[in-house]
């Protein structure tokens, strides 16, 4: 297989705005991100709207696409980078410019997914720890995702899925695995392509995920499992306990 990894950046943000040009450990956030990304794929490019990260971009040595600035998702920057890089790839792994900690085991396990050849989108996920406890569970920013035997997604929510009935919450984590949704895809090129053209699903609507889109319109979900941890930026605080986590290590 071949496989172009894509990495969107957009330069406004209501929370962090210049986010991928921030500084972490003296880099700017996107360089931190490419860096990574480039040990595990060999074709690696930043998909953005803005000047400012494409001069960042080809200044360290990596490559950057101009995208335009009305994608509604990471995931329609993706599809328009991918046609204006050239080449002839099979999977397009998608990378979020704020995951500067995402690990190349990760990378590997997202991409090995298509090793089954039924998996038309990729993605991760990682188990809630019992120490985490139930607030972390109950928290609508951290969508839960529940799976067949053969590891497709059947649903991602924001709410606590499956619901364990006749067991105290308190005792859900102990009682049961869940899953954490992490926000790395990967898709075959034709998948990516198809659903772009799609228009929001109502389950998209109702929970704001976007692959609740692509589940019902019946694609196949593949999920990798992951027992790591990463750090996403998207605020200025983030970038501080980001900071901070360096300084441990």
């Amino acid at each position: 297989m071949k496989i172009l990894a894509i990495i969107p950046a957009r330069y406004a943000s209501t929370r962090f705005p210049a986010k991928p040009l921030a500084l972490l450990n003296g880099r700017p956030i996107i360089r931190c991100v490419y860096e990574r990304v480039a040990e595990v794929f060999p074709d690696v490019c930043v998909a953005t709207d803005d000047e400012r990260i494409s001069n960042c971009v080809t200044g360290f040595g990596g490559k950057a696409v101009m995208t335009s600035t009305e994608h509604r998702s990471g995931t329609d920057r993706c599809f328009e980078a991918l046609q204006k890089y050239g080449g002839d790839f099979d999977i397009v792994v998608n990378v979020q410019g704020d995951e500067p900690f995402i690990d190349a085991s990760q990378l590997r396990t997202v991409a090995a997914c298509f090793d089954d050849p039924d998996t038309e989108i990729a993605t991760l996920v990682k188990p809630f720890p019992p120490e985490a406890g139930v607030e972390a569970l109950q928290n609508p920013n951290s969508p839960k995702v529940v799976t067949d035997e053969r590891g497709y997604a059947l649903y991602f929510s924001r709410s606590v899925i499956p619901y364990l009935r006749g067991i105290p919450q308190e005792q859900w984590l102990s009682a049961h695995t869940f899953y954490k949704h992490i926000g790395l895809y990967a898709y075959r090129t034709d998948i990516l392509a198809r659903i772009t053209r799609m228009p929001q699903s109502t389950l998209e609507k109702a929970e704001s995920l976007e692959q609740l889109r692509w589940l019902q319109a019946g694609l196949k979900i593949k999920v990798g499992l992951t027992d790591i941890e990463t750090i996403g930026i998207d605020t200025p605080e983030d970038l501080q306990r980001a900071e901070a986590f360096l300084t441990r290590e």
